[in-house]
């Protein structure tokens, strides 16, 4: 039985956390993005920007210009008089940056094998064993965390930059959601094997094999995100004006 899809822990998310972590400014653009890929603040959840300054002991204008850069990013939305929450997208979109990620992929693993390295191929084994580990000890946040690495790690030895920047910067975006929260551990279970056909593939240098195993695990990944409820308190009303 998948998991409900849940809220999150409100603004408390960001000042606990933050407040706990550190004062003052240093790395706080990290840090509040990282809140919000950790999933602990869901899509929509108010962002309280004088809670979180009070925190830190700063003034409000260094975390107004962190969530200025989110903004730019598409983690943070922003209405005039309303405060600053977690960015909101549309069903269409999420499924639509599923399909970005995806062809970002396939451009990035065909540069990557014939370069791959040692060190890289003993890096995505590692990736995929913290995979499995994370799916058998039941830890969502370590499994989202875990097949991200995995996925950067088949593509890293590209070493082109700003199509990784692209690819992360799309998946950053999706992150929020979580959908595979939302999949049975039977269907979480299945992307792991996918993971490790994919492996396989890498291991043996051979690109057709692995291209064809990630649009596979793609088409997989985007019946999940089909599956998703489309609760109103998560994702944007597709006829709404931009904020």
């Amino acid at each position: 039985m998948s998991p409900a899809y849940r809220r999150s822990r409100a603004p408390s998310a960001f000042t606990g956390r933050l407040g706990r972590t550190r004062r003052g400014t240093d790395g706080l653009l990290d840090d509040l993005r990282g809140v919000i890929l950790s999933g602990d603040a869901a899509p929509g959840v108010p962002i309280p920007l004088e809670e979180i300054a009070q925190a830190l002991g700063v003034s409000p204008i260094p975390v107004r210009e962190a969530l200025k850069t989110l903004i730019g990013e598409g983690l943070v939305d922003h209405r005039p008089r309303g405060g600053y929450t977690v960015a909101r997208i549309t069903v269409a979109e999420l499924s639509e940056l599923y399909v970005v990620r995806g062809v970002l992929e396939q451009a990035a693993l065909t540069a990557a094998l014939p370069l791959a390295t040692e060190a890289d191929r003993i890096e995505a084994q590692a990736a995929h064993a913290a995979v499995g580990k994370a799916l058998a000890d039941g830890d969502m946040p370590g499994y989202h965390r875990a097949s991200r690495r995995f996925h950067l790690a088949l593509v890293a030895p590209a070493r082109m930059h700003r199509l990784q920047r692209m690819l992360e910067s799309a998946w950053n975006v999706t992150e929020p959601y979580r959908p595979m929260s939302q999949l049975s551990d039977e269907g979480r279970a299945g992307l792991h094997a996918d993971h490790a056909d994919m492996l396989a593939a890498f291991e043996s240098g051979d690109t057709a094999a692995l291209l064809a195993e990630a649009v596979r695990h793609h088409e997989e990944l985007r019946r999940a995100v089909a599956s998703l409820p489309a609760d109103p308190a998560l994702f944007a009303d597709p006829g709404a004006p931009e904020p």
